[in-house]
């Protein structure tokens, strides 16, 4: 009987996971890898719902399974140990699961890859741990957000006690980079001044570690505020966390940029002006809600693979002149489209801010990274694409016609929802 072998966490186990089971058991015998609670609280920085021998417990359970380990090993590949002593005929994934650098591992070891789509249970309403997490948090208590009732001047709204509700969740948010990544570095800026856009995201998805959503900055945030940013001045909270992320006494001399605070702190979308400083000269933000929607209505994003250890983006950089304005005149065209609401200039500038970073700082392009824009680029719905910071992978940030009907065709697409 051939083997098969799947990994996964399994925290939240729930239908998905059984008919994942049920579907990958058909193939041969079914073993299965569980993400150990080191794992876990190292790779995606929180603690499990179920300890790893409960998670066991309840995956050897399931009678689609033959038998079921703890994976001694670490990061997205911790199954690597558990393969090598099993020696499986087979390895099968979610589509959502799947990466270059497992097909990879499957061929160097002569074992079969297979790529399941995730389709529920016959008379069953289709289940995701990321979609189970959000649900929880609707349940949560509510509580208003920083500066909602207060309208400006004109505004249809101004003057009513209109208050919005922003869902209590575990983590804080995070921030999407739309263009002028890098010019927030003063080795940057000093050869053209220019803006960084971003928007601050809700984290209505698990955001991984490593993958170019300002993790970094968020899990220091956490060591202050672990449940929800405090209800203060967000630019004046945004720099706070800058100064508590860049202790005088770290001893590595890196210096994390402004526009990973700024984006997590300030709502909505903003942009921030850096000129051979660390701190930018000014800050301006849109919360108008046709444009927030907007943007919501075209962007999303697709995992890739976590930048791996020992991944340096700034090797072989090429800074200069002419390459910094690029990157500076990209963000400008950017932020203009954005406020016009006008999708194909948008996109545009999107693109050529990109290709500015990339051209400033060609590792962000690690092996791997094309594959995914080669898979995503060619689709007729997508117009731009991006990877969210200082790149090497995470996630490949999309502009696309319309993303509800993006990620309704392509599970793996991560929807966004910008914060208020």
């Amino acid at each position: 009987m051939m083997k098969v072998f799947v990994s996964g966490c399994y925290d939240l186990l729930h239908s998905g996971h059984v008919e994942f089971f049920r579907q990958a058991s058909q193939y041969g015998d079914l073993y299965v890898g569980i993400g150990s609670d080191a794992t876990i609280l190292t790779y995606k920085n929180h603690k499990t719902l179920y300890p790893e021998q409960e998670r066991l417990f309840m995956v050897k359970s399931i009678r689609y399974v033959k038998d079921a380990f703890i994976n001694q090993g670490s990061g997205v590949m911790d199954f690597i140990p558990t393969v090598e002593a099993l020696k499986p005929d087979r390895f099968v994934v979610n589509a959502d699961g799947s990466s270059e650098e497992k097909r990879k591992f499957c061929e160097e070891r002569g074992i079969e890859y297979i790529v399941l789509d995730r389709i529920p249970a016959e008379g069953l309403e289709a289940r995701s741990s990321t979609s189970i997490k959000a649900s929880l948090q609707t349940l949560s208590p509510t509580l208003p957000r920083n500066g909602e009732g207060d309208h400006p001047e004109g505004s249809p709204h101004h003057g009513g006690d209109v208050r919005r509700t922003e869902r209590v969740s575990e983590g804080i948010p995070t921030r999407l980079d739309l263009a002028g990544t890098w010019i927030d570095q003063p080795y940057v800026s000093t050869y053209a001044p220019g803006w960084a856009i971003t928007i601050s995201l809700l984290p209505t998805f698990e955001i991984r570690e490593r993958c170019g959503l300002s993790t970094s900055t968020r899990n220091q945030i956490k060591r202050i505020w672990p449940v929800r940013l405090p209800d203060m001045d967000p630019e004046m909270l945004a720099k706070l966390v800058f100064c508590f992320e860049n202790d005088p006494e770290r001893t590595d001399g890196i210096i994390s940029g402004a526009q990973d605070a700024i984006g997590i702190c300030m709502p909505g979308l903003c942009r921030h002006y850096y000129n051979a400083h660390y701190w930018p000269e000014r800050i301006e933000s849109c919360t108008d809600e046709s444009v927030l929607c907007w943007l919501e209505q075209h962007l999303c994003m697709i995992p890739m693979f976590p930048r791996r250890p020992g991944c340096s983006v700034v090797e072989g950089k090429d800074i200069n002149e002419a390459n910094v304005k690029a990157l500076a005149t990209a963000a400008d065209n950017c932020w203009k489209a954005i406020l016009q609401t006008d999708l194909n200039a948008f996109a545009a500038a999107y693109q050529a801010s990109f290709n500015a970073q990339i051209t400033l700082f060609p590792a962000m392009m690690q092996p791997g990274v094309q594959d995914y824009i080669n898979q995503y680029a060619p689709l007729p719905d997508v117009l731009a694409w991006k990877m969210p910071g200082a790149g090497g992978g995470g996630y490949l940030a999309l502009v696309v016609s319309d993303a509800p009907t993006f990620c309704q065709q392509h599970e793996e697409a991560i929807p966004l929802a910008i914060r208020r």
